[in-house]
């Protein structure tokens, strides 16, 4: 194995330990006594068998992902010759030889195997090479190793957002993130995930930018994050924060094993070189998934069917890419039936947040990314807020904003009293108002004050009337501010 030669995979398809399995069994199915013969001791083991020197390379199969120790037929073909050759019978070719397709286009290093201590060292690398290639499937957005990888159940999915300054690109406005713990519910019997209660999320607003550089081409909404509480962070220690959450779900760093840890990003190209540029550290062995390339190859390859392209209210073209916020919308709208049946599919009802919010774009992501997973067992987010802006402006819904009293016109008015019930009668055009009770409606209610000032005033203006026996005597305009309290309120 000293020697160091690159050679293109293509054509090293033979399993080299499968290529010995093969003869054995066609030695036992045809009863051929090998072991009589005089080139029988090139079977008595896989040892022997490999003292002819094979060439090989390691690879992974493209469909199963398996890790392989290759050789090519033209080396087979040397090997039938040199028994020829040396010993002067023929020996045919075994058939059921296991025959992969490697997933490598790159050159692979060749090595000479010639006895069984090579070959278990060499064996011994196969790992790393399917990590190597496992990487390099998630990134590609192969689904079938992105399907292979949520069915198992036991990874933590990180979904990111960063939101950056257009004037400075180093300027990092908003980060947000959304992961789900998948390992930990599989194991309390939670599946699949739900958003509203599985997902652990967070959202924080770089103190020093917020409120005072905005974006104009692609504006960001900061303080509309609809899942949780913002929180304001100093722009120094932001990457403090970004590192303490993903040491918190990854599992430590291997050169043979992927890492629990898998992260998601839609457009994961820009959010990697960011956290590079913040100097954040990321396991050698951790996936990433891009959401975007995901979706794009699954809907090429016919897994999603024929669909409406949301930007253009059209056919989709296939290869073209969606953004999250089209990449949501395409699940609401019913996909094009191949068949003259209608679609059975129900539309989605996606709550309707502001996009570029990270926070928001962070949480849609994961959910984008379960839904192409699972979109039969996945359900819809709900919004956790009763208000959306920033706390103090009085955006979106909540308490409504408190109003004043119109102050109406007072118009005459007659008070009649009676020991029974009080009349109170008002010119034409004014509607007639009932008593209302000594007890404000609101703690903004000024009706009793006014009702009293207008009691007292009746009281020192007429001597000879007579008193409210029953304590209720309001002047119309009393009523009249009263009402109008109440239905300010109400609004």
């Amino acid at each position: 194995m000293s020697d160091f030669t690159l050679v293109d995979p293509k054509g090293w398809e033979y399993d080299l330990h499968s290529v010995y399995s093969a003869y054995i069994g066609y030695f036992q199915l045809h009863n051929i006594p090998w072991y009589d013969r005089s080139w029988g001791h090139l079977f008595s083991s896989f040892e022997e068998f490999l003292a002819f020197s094979w060439p090989v390379i390691t690879v992974t199969d493209a469909w199963t992902g398996k890790p392989h120790i290759v050789t090519r037929l033209t080396s087979i073909g040397a090997f039938l010759k040199m028994i020829k050759t040396r010993y002067g019978e023929t020996l045919q070719q075994a058939p059921n030889v296991l025959q992969i397709t490697p997933f490598e286009n790159m050159n692979r290093h060749l090595r000479h195997i010639s006895d069984y201590a090579t070959y278990r060292k060499l064996y011994s690398t196969l790992p790393a090479a399917v990590l190597s290639a496992l990487k390099v499937r998630i990134k590609a957005g192969e689904p079938k190793a992105i399907r292979e990888l949520w069915d198992k159940k036991d990874k933590t999915f990180l979904a990111i957002d960063f939101e950056w300054s257009e004037r400075n690109e180093k300027s990092c406005l908003e980060w947000g993130y959304a992961a789900v713990r998948c390992g930990h519910l599989e194991t309390l019997g939670h599946w699949p995930p739900n958003p509203d209660t599985n997902y652990r999320k967070g959202h924080y607003i770089i103190g020093e930018y917020v409120d005072k550089v905005f974006n104009r081409h692609c504006p960001t909404h900061p303080w509309h994050y609809a899942f949780g509480d913002s929180q304001i962070a100093p722009k120094a220690k932001l990457p403090e924060i970004v590192q303490a959450v993903i040491s918190s779900l990854a599992s430590p760093d291997s050169e043979t094993t992927s890492n629990s840890l898998v992260l998601v990003a839609h457009g994961a190209s820009g959010d990697l070189s960011r956290l590079e540029e913040m100097g954040i550290k990321l396991p050698h062995n951790m996936l990433v998934i891009d959401t975007a390339i995901y979706e794009r190859v699954l809907h090429s390859s016919g897994l999603r069917g024929i669909m409406i392209d949301p930007r253009t209210n059209s056919t989709r073209i296939p290869g073209s890419s969606l953004s999250l916020e089209n990449m949501l919308r395409s699940f609401t709208i019913n996909p094009i039936s191949a068949d003259t049946s209608p679609a059975l599919t129900v539309p989605l009802v996606i709550p309707n947040v502001k996009m570029h919010n990270a926070g928001n774009d962070a949480f849609m992501c994961l959910f984008a990314l379960q839904m192409l997973l699972d979109p039969a067992g996945t359900k819809v987010p709900s919004i956790k807020k009763s208000w959306i802006g920033r706390p103090g402006s009085g955006g979106g819904g909540g308490t409504p904003p408190m109003t004043v009293p119109i102050m109406l016109p007072r118009p005459r008015s007659i008070v009649l009293t009676s020991p029974m019930m009080e009349y109170t009668m008002t010119p034409p055009g004014f509607p007639m108002m009932p008593p209302s009770p000594n007890t404000p409606t609101s703690p903004y209610d000024l009706s009793a004050e006014f009702g009293q000032m207008r009691t007292r005033e009746r009281l020192s203006g007429s001597p000879g009337a007579p008193p409210n026996s029953s304590g209720r005597g309001r002047s119309s305009l009393g009523r009249e501010m009263a009402n109008g309290t109440r239905t300010n309120a109400r609004k």
